[in-house]
């Protein structure tokens, strides 16, 4: 079932961004490089994709919404699996895997038509 708007995507999608920024020093693992510049990473990089998609609220409507979900589902599964790709599991990974997952959920539950405007009829 997929009740999430495209519009209400790219805000959510904002919000994760704006969090996986901060959440070296939210969630104290700063001090870590590897699992900070992952998490800041992906975090400008979710930033940028939801400015680009044709979401009624993206400003550069580039990408279709369809093709934005797929990137979405990569990061999240890139996101959750971070910790041991990179080797950082040790000191932290549960940061990386609740975010990634919650990325690939919302990417889910979001149908890519739900905003689409219907022409007039003249």
């Amino acid at each position: 079932m997929r009740f999430i708007s495209p519009k209400t995507h790219t805000i959510i999608g904002l919000v994760v961004g704006v969090i996986l920024i901060f959440a070296p020093q939210i969630f104290d693992f700063s001090n870590d490089q590897s699992a900070a510049s992952v998490a800041i990473g992906t975090g400008i990089f979710i930033i940028l994709s939801e400015l680009i998609t044709t979401s009624q609220i993206s400003p550069l409507k580039i990408i279709p919404m369809r093709i934005h979900l797929i990137l979405d589902y990569i990061t999240g599964v890139f996101l959750a699996l971070s910790p041991w790709l990179f080797g950082f599991a040790e000191n932290v990974w549960a940061p990386h895997l609740i975010m990634g997952i919650l990325t690939v959920g919302y990417a889910a539950f979001t149908n890519p038509t739900i905003d689409v405007e219907k022409p007039t009829a003249v």
